[in-house]
């Protein structure tokens, strides 16, 4: 793991997951309110207002069962999904709000498990964000076309001529996750790498979710990136594929969450905020879809390779941000999407 500890400022823009809210984190303007409990109260007004926007650049099933979770537990409240790709997401936002206005979007607000349960570094100093969850962006291969002996271990194995032509790769224009995974690779290893990468005749998918997808069909033999927690629920279904945390180390995705200061509907979206973070709605998240949570009472997934065993790649997302469109540019370019 790296040592540096990074403050919920830091991480400013990775990936989505929203409550009527946006993922991004605003600048330090003042301290984070007390924290609140769900209260009776608060429920009333929520189903007084009677429905929030969820937007998400979590997996649809991810997010549709979020917000069906969330109408069962609290009838009449009705949770509105609007999925995307963070980026696309971001973009959307952007023209919703106001593109000028970005650093007054969210509204502060501390669930009481956030301030009870959470690490520091995982809440936005101002109250106005915290982690609902993570994961890795990795390398697997399909263990039908791929033996264990023979399988990548590192980034430099896949520019292996032997992966010509084999290899699927996400695209960093579609996802906020990729998007950090293409600049923490083209930091550490050099556009240069990206370069020879390009030239292994690579499928070119969008989300992150896409290349585990094409090395269970089959369609491919080998990812160069994609979420590691596809790969963990088709592997406990008995399906042949294998996750390869690369010896260079994974790109760590957190998925911030917060409110927006404009919410047409604030009580509702406070509720959706605290339900999210609750410890029986983390655990669901790292029980049923293999994420990593951050919630101290929540217990890590079975099988999975424990944190702090795994070397870390984190990325500065204000840096991600300031460079996306070069990233982009010189991505599409050598990749020729």
């Amino acid at each position: 793991m790296q040592d540096r500890k990074w403050s919920r400022r830091d991480w400013l823009k990775v990936t989505a997951a929203t409550a009527a809210g946006m993922v991004f984190a605003e600048p330090l303007r003042a301290a984070a309110p007390p924290a609140e409990a769900v209260t009776p109260e608060l429920i009333a007004a929520a189903k007084k207002e009677g429905k929030i926007s969820f937007y998400s650049a979590l997996e649809l099933n991810t997010a549709e069962r979020l917000a069906r979770d969330f109408e069962q537990k609290y009838p009449g409240i009705s949770v509105r999904v609007e999925r995307s790709g963070a980026e696309r997401i971001f973009q959307r936002i952007a023209q919703e709000q106001g593109s000028g206005k970005k650093n007054d979007w969210l509204a502060a607000y501390v669930p009481e498990d956030v301030a009870r349960h959470f690490p520091a570094d995982q809440i936005d100093p101002d109250g106005t964000s915290a982690t609902s969850c993570a994961w890795f962006e990795v390398i697997g291969y399909n263990t039908d076309q791929v033996k264990r002996e023979e399988a990548p271990k590192s980034y430099a194995d896949l520019l292996d001529p032997k992966w010509r032509g084999k290899i699927v790769k996400g695209h960093p224009s579609y996802s906020g996750a990729i998007m950090t995974a293409t600049f923490v690779l083209a930091r550490d290893l050099g556009w240069p790498y990206l370069e020879k990468l390009s030239q292994q005749r690579v499928m070119q998918v969008q989300s992150a979710a896409d290349p585990p997808k094409k090395i269970l069909l089959g369609e491919r033999a080998v990812m160069a990136d994609g979420n590691d927690y596809n790969l963990v629920l088709a592997k406990d279904q008995g399906k042949p594929v294998e996750v390869v945390y690369p010896t260079e180390g994974a790109p760590l995705i957190i998925v911030p969450s917060g409110i927006f200061k404009n919410a047409p509907n604030p009580n509702a979206a406070r509720l959706f905020q605290s339900y999210f973070f609750s410890a029986e709605t983390q655990q669901m998240l790292a029980d049923e879809f293999a994420h990593r949570s951050f919630h101290a009472k929540v217990k890590e997934k079975a099988g999975h390779v424990p944190l702090d065993k795994l070397k870390m790649l984190k990325a500065d997302p204000a840096q991600v941000q300031v460079q996306s469109e070069e990233i982009k540019a010189k991505y599409a370019k050598l990749f020729r999407v």
